[in-house]
């Protein structure tokens, strides 16, 4: 049998979804830390009630704007890319420049990255009045307004670069494009893993090492006797946008960073920040951004084998108005194909990234040996966070990307009890 382009691809295609799966096998951690429900019972009555009631109403107050953006996000994609509409807007956007396919793909893919954000606007202002009114936010109108174009230009950007490499590429390449595709997909996926952290994070935020004292000598000393290297905590001015604590691990090998929110240092006393950066030092004792680059490369790769395979498919080419999907005018229908997919791939991504957390979650409980600090810092995560503690199963499985502030107390209890 001839291995032609396309066979080449489902092997390819094959090879990929089996590595996708032995990574998962062996990086995810697919049994959680115990957390009786009985626990998670008796946690939510101990919290205090009337906070439980707010963080259910802020949450409530959010859904509607996060589901109509879902949803319109997704109608406009379906619309544009499986109807001959996105075709004919890229085609406009290029035929002041007698149709070139540069002109195509840079300006087609612009006005349809502009259509679904203008549509969307309303509903992001929607959300930013509700985190207000609650008193998340602390930014003006003009600073969200800055940051909302930041993210603009840096979407344009990255998004002029993957265009004109896909359908260069595919013009020089017409039977193997995917092939060398998919090998750029997962190096861009490795490559932003390490530039995020010191080109795309200082441009929302400001870091500045921890200043010098106990505390900092205190999570230095942890790292050590944890066996992990770092050089430094990083404090962000979150305070600027947010009222909001967190503290999070990026970036791999040297432009691996422990951030912890200015917030954080404000309200929460040192054991308790303490309890966070140790959740923080799990991820990065465990290489858990290894994992997540790892999985979303092989993704990557995956993705653009699919799209070859899928759009060869006749029937497609013709809802949407195309020849093939190496035409920048078929930008629009692979847009469409990348929402479905993320559609369905959400669920997936939130339960992994629920595991890893929930074993940081057990990190810091054993590089703290505290669990009474933990489960205290759980609960003014949450409180201040304004998290729904013990959320709609639907939603969680759906939507959740860390596991509820209940399942994250009782864990701490069981461990108190010696259950590991």
């Amino acid at each position: 049998m001839t291995m032609t382009p396309r066979l080449w691809a489902v092997l390819t295609l094959a090879v990929l979804a089996v590595a996708l799966l032995v990574v998962a096998a062996v990086r995810v951690p697919w049994s959680s830390p115990p957390a009786p429900r009985a626990d998670q019972v008796a946690a939510l009555r101990d919290l205090p009630a009337d906070a439980v009631a707010r963080g259910r109403a802020f949450h409530a107050a959010l859904r509607p704007p996060a589901y109509f953006s879902l949803l319109l996000g997704l109608v406009i994609s379906l619309i544009l890319g499986l109807t001959p509409l996105g075709a004919r807007i890229v085609a406009a956007a290029g035929r002041p420049f007698g149709g070139n396919w540069i002109a195509e793909a840079l300006l087609g893919g612009l006005a349809i990255m502009l259509i679904g954000q203008v549509a969307t606007l309303p509903l992001a202002a929607w959300r930013e009045t509700v985190l207000r009114r609650y008193g998340l936010s602390t930014q003006t109108w003009g600073g969200w307004t800055v940051d909302l174009l930041k993210g603009m230009a840096i979407g344009a950007v990255l998004g002029a670069i993957v265009l004109l490499a896909f359908f260069g590429i595919a013009r020089l390449t017409p039977d193997w494009w995917w092939a060398w595709l998919a090998a750029g997909a997962a190096g861009l996926v490795v490559l932003l893993s390490f530039v995020l952290p010191v080109l795309i994070e200082p441009v929302f935020n400001k870091f500045t090492p921890m200043p010098a004292g106990e505390l900092r000598d205190s999570l230095i000393a942890m790292a050590a006797r944890d066996g992990v290297p770092v050089k430094d905590v990083l404090v962000a001015d979150a305070s600027r946008r947010t009222t909001a604590l967190n503290a999070y691990v990026s970036g791999l090998g040297p432009t691996r960073r422990v951030v912890v929110y200015d917030t954080l240092l404000d309200e929460a006393p040192p054991a308790e920040v303490q309890a966070v950066v140790a959740h923080e030092l799990g991820h990065a004792k465990l290489n858990d951004v290894f994992t997540g680059t790892a999985l979303g490369a092989l993704g990557a790769a995956a993705a653009v084998c699919a799209a070859f395979l899928v759009g060869s498919w006749t029937g497609l080419l013709r809802l949407a108005g195309v020849e093939s999907v190496t035409q920048p005018r078929a930008l629009a229908l692979l847009l469409a194909l990348a929402a479905i997919a993320g559609l369905v791939a959400t669920p997936l991504q939130n339960a992994v990234s629920r595991l890893i957390e929930a074993r940081a979650d057990a990190h810091a409980l054993a590089v703290t040996d505290d669990p009474a600090t933990v489960e205290k810092m759980d609960g003014r995560l949450a409180l201040k966070n304004l998290s729904d503690v013990d959320p709609n199963r639907l939603e969680y499985l759906m939507f959740a990307s860390h596991p509820s502030t209940v399942e994250r107390i009782a864990a701490a209890r069981a461990f108190a009890r010696g259950e590991r």
